[in-house]
């Protein structure tokens, strides 16, 4: 996750630099997908972590 933040915020000081449209529009994709990255991560990590801790998979 430390590599996402700073992505982000060389991503972020880009955006600041440039005045071009496309540039902008494709730098704010690439963040609000970094974004998406990170939260489907999250979500998959506490699957995982609910999956090995369920009583039902113990006998298996």
């Amino acid at each position: 996750m430390e590599q996402d933040t700073w992505i982000y915020e060389q991503l972020q000081q880009l955006l600041k630099t440039t005045d071009d449209y496309n540039r902008r529009v494709l730098i704010k994709a690439t963040q609000d997908l970094i974004k998406e990255q990170e939260k489907r991560i999250y979500q998959m990590e506490g699957e995982i972590e609910g999956t090995i801790w369920s009583p039902k998979r113990w006998g298996e």
